[in-house]
């Protein structure tokens, strides 16, 4: 899949910024169907011409979002988990950031889950970097004893599923943060999944 080439100027980045941004906002409360690319021009304050520097439809800023969100997921995923002691703190701190980070981009579930409808291989792109990292990095905690030996790609789909889920109830369909107890339940179902017995 083709990439879009990226802005080569502080100014061109900070406008590129501004129009995912805009197509964030656009694309969550419009749904790309009803979601216009003069809307996100006027929600970036930028000019329709100027959109068409940095993208070449609407489509293509759909797909770039998916990539930026997937990238900004996985930075803030790598940022909480930083210095955690073993695999399974590496799990705990992973569930309530990914909890913390849906409920901080509301949009995030209906634009990945529109893009299925409208580029397909973009939406498998989303869960497939996902789980590439997660399936080598459980990989190597299998190696290092640190969690149960077993299918390390199925580990990664599996603990997606959990985080998915715990986001979309938890992120997305609750007014509040989930509690230590619902913390405290999903974090128990992927220990004792995955501590090494």
């Amino acid at each position: 899949m083709q990439q879009l080439p990226q802005p080569v100027t502080r100014r061109g980045e900070a406008t590129q910024r501004r129009l995912l941004e805009a197509a964030e906002l656009e694309f969550g409360e419009k749904g790309f169907t009803r979601a216009s690319v003069s809307s996100i021009t006027s929600r970036a304050g930028v000019g329709q011409g100027t959109f068409y520097n940095y993208f070449p439809s609407k489509e293509a800023v759909l797909r770039e979002l998916v990539r930026h969100m997937g990238r900004a997921l996985r930075r803030s995923l790598s940022s909480a988990t930083s210095g955690a002691s073993n695999r399974i703190e590496v799990e705990r701190r992973g569930l309530e950031a990914f909890i913390s980070f849906s409920r901080n981009h509301q949009n995030l579930y209906r634009i990945v889950m529109e893009s299925q409808f409208v580029d397909e291989a973009i939406y498998r792109e989303y869960y497939e970097r996902l789980a590439a990292g997660y399936t080598a990095a459980l990989r190597a905690a299998q190696e290092d004893g640190d969690v149960t030996a077993g299918d390390a790609e199925a580990q990664g789909w599996a603990l997606m599923g959990i985080a998915h889920f715990a986001g979309l109830r938890y992120g997305i369909w609750s007014d509040s943060a989930p509690d230590q107890h619902v913390l405290e339940t999903l974090h128990g179902l992927i220990r004792r999944g995955l501590e090494p017995v």
